[in-house]
């Protein structure tokens, strides 16, 4: 922690240094939480508690070692010294910067990667990958460490990632929620997103239920007692060894469940209001709804979780900003846990009925490429194949999309340990989820039932799967594939970029004049290898971004004074669509529109040009697009 807050402070001091302009590092003195105290502390006012015994979790590496493996998950403290090392051992490839401090007063991290030495990284299209916006949702933060592995690594020595760090900008951010992450890591605990204390159960108190880790094993497993009245469970009579347990109608069966802990409240209700709450993945402003207690009518729709108000939250307060800052962002994965699936907008309505039938074909291609490198059975809308028709509000591919006008994803990674119908029943569920973790996981997903005392119900028995390392994420040992496979159909939508290059200019010789004088066209060409459009229509219409731009210029001393070599002529059907720049100084310049270009297409522009006396002048073309990166100056030479 010592070299973060060395690092953080020099950052700061070499700020204005720096060849991108942010907000540098700044020196945090970081909470309780994360000294070695075996009390893990949580900030804010809250009626519960704030405070949890230190655990260490097996499948979890706290101190970074000499290399960056994925068969353990890493604390947000590993996770930023990787981040800081790759910044100090790849000066010419990185970024590192703050972005925004949790609720907590953490730094949010962030990391540029591109080729300095091909341009700046906002002069080229570009993709921004998150993570860990939900607490538990750890498998995102590392597939984006092992996209920054990858990238960094392979640079120099695999030409297509070469080739793609060199004309493209990867905005990267592992931990977009250091706050949950950090209490998911360090204690039994979990949560939805930030901790900032929230009244889950609108009974007027703040965190009140959190739960107990009744057997004191770091784990809060399930929890189950006989029920003598009659309860809502029984032993699975499909599962021979007496492990699992079945839903029956209330009061058919002899057990009650719940998670582990006691009803500190009294409502009858165990661990219905922990910390946190607020859902960071419906605090976007697009399609934003207000929490229940929050809307007038009583009959508006709702979204719980939302926030005071949209963008309240400082963590996606910063990614919109960011965004929105960096238009030259094209593609978005905003990533979770688990599904598995490619989850894109509409999140409100069917595709069909609210996109521009050429912006869904992008998503449609992107649903099979995703499928096919990640093998997810699932790729499509949050509303209709997510939701079955149920509205998410305030979500991130809504915004992504209908907002920003981007290729925006939010994919569920991790299958819950789904992966083969063994009984045959053409259903897999837990007696398959069972069946996978005693062949393939060395039965370490489940925990074996123990007796222990409750306060309340007197005799339990608590086990079940492991809510942390196999419910919400692979064990590590399986982690790997999910990491790695995210994160190369990420890179193939980075592949999918739009990319400009120079095909020509022609010069061809209109008129001459009595005067001494000759037009000229100057006919500037250029290319779209890429994919993907320079942009989508839907950005078009929102105006997140502009019309691409080609300028021919020339020098200052040869458009001025009575000796005046050069003119750029104004077509009289050009009107509003060219702009002239003239001055006392520098060069003279005119800027006209070219739409937008499809990828493989060829772009052409026609400048008309007066050179007067029998001589030639050297100019100069340029071509930039918001999505579509910059194509610096090429020099042309028009005249005799």
């Amino acid at each position: 922690m010592k070299k973060l807050i060395f690092f953080l402070a020099l950052l700061s001091a070499f700020a204005n240094l720096t060849s991108q302009e942010y907000t540098p590092l700044n020196k945090v003195v970081w909470p309780e939480s994360d000294s070695n105290d075996s009390v893990y502390t949580v900030a804010g006012y809250r009626h519960g508690v704030s405070f949890f015994p230190q655990v260490q979790h097996s499948d979890v590496e706290y101190v970074a070692g000499t290399e960056l493996l994925f068969d353990k998950y890493h604390s947000a403290d590993v996770i930023y010294e990787w981040l800081i090392r790759w910044a100090e051992q790849y000066p010419d490839l990185t970024e590192l910067y703050q972005v925004a401090e949790s609720f907590e007063g953490r730094p949010i991290l962030q990391m540029t990667v591109t080729a300095k030495k091909t341009g700046k990284h906002t002069d080229k299209p570009a993709a921004f990958f998150e993570g860990n916006r939900h607490s538990g949702e750890i498998t995102s933060a590392e597939s984006v460490m092992w996209l920054a592995k990858h990238l960094l690594e392979e640079y120099g020595k695999d030409p297509v990632i070469t080739d793609i760090v060199d004309n493209n900008t990867i905005y990267l951010r592992p931990v977009n929620n250091p706050d949950g992450h950090n209490l998911y890591i360090h204690t039994a605990q979990s949560n939805r997103s930030t901790v900032r204390p929230t009244d889950n159960d609108l009974d007027g108190l703040l965190d009140e239920d959190s739960p107990e880790d009744i057997d004191g094993d770091g784990i809060i497993l399930t929890m189950r007692w006989k029920a003598p009245d009659g309860g809502d469970y029984i032993i699975d009579p499909d599962d021979a060894s007496g492990r699992l347990m079945k839903r029956v109608p209330a009061g058919t069966g002899d057990w009650m469940t719940s998670s582990e802990g006691v009803d500190n409240d009294g409502d009858g209700r165990i661990n219905e209001d922990g910390i946190g709450g607020l859902d960071l993945h419906r605090n976007y402003p697009e399609n934003w709804r207000p929490e229940r207690h929050m809307e007038a009518t009583g009959r508006g729709f709702t979204q719980g979780g939302a926030g005071e108000y949209p963008l309240s939250e400082t963590e996606t307060r910063s990614v919109v900003t960011f965004l929105l800052s960096h238009p030259n962002v094209y593609v978005v994965n905003s990533m979770d846990t688990r599904v598995p699936m490619h989850l894109r907008p509409p999140s409100t309505s069917a595709s069909e009925e609210r996109m521009y039938p050429e912006d869904l074909e992008w998503y449609l291609l992107f649903d099979k490429i995703g499928k096919d490198i990640t093998g997810y059975e699932r790729a499509g809308d949050v509303y209709q194949d997510y939701g079955g028709g149920n509205p998410l509000f305030g979500h991130g591919p809504d915004f992504g999309y209908w907002y920003y006008g981007s290729i925006w994803y939010g994919d569920e990674l991790w299958n819950g340990g789904r992966y083969k119908d063994y009984d045959g029943d053409d259903d897999i569920d837990q007696i398959d989820l069972l069946a996978w973790d005693d062949t393939e996981n060395n039965g370490d997903g489940f925990i074996e039932w123990k007796k222990a005392h409750h306060p309340e119900y007197g005799e339990v028995e608590i086990g079940g799967f492991h809510p942390k390392f196999f419910s919400q994420n692979a064990p590590a040992k399986h982690l790997l594939p999910w990491a790695e496979n995210q994160a190369l159909f990420n890179l193939e939508m980075v592949k999918h970029l739009p990319r400009l290059e120079w095909v020509d200019i022609d010069i061809k010789k209109e008129k001459s004049y009595r005067a001494d004088s000759t037009d000229y066209q100057v006919r500037v060409k250029y290319r779209n290898s890429g994919k993907l459009p320079t942009a989508l229509k839907q950005a078009d219409l929102v105006k997140i971004v502009r019309n691409d731009m080609v300028t021919l210029g020339f020098d200052r001393s040869d458009v001025s004074g009575e000796d005046a070599a050069v003119r750029i002529l104004q077509d009289e059907n050009e009107g509003g669509r060219s702009r002239f720049s003239s001055g006392e100084t520098g060069s003279a310049s005119a800027v006209k529109s070219a739409g937008f270009l499809d990828g493989g297409s060829v772009a052409e522009v026609i400048f008309n040009v007066r050179i007067y006396g029998d001589r030639s002048v050297t100019g100069s073309a340029s071509v930039a697009s918001t999505r579509g990166g910059v194509l610096n100056n090429r020099e042309f030479t028009v005249g005799k």
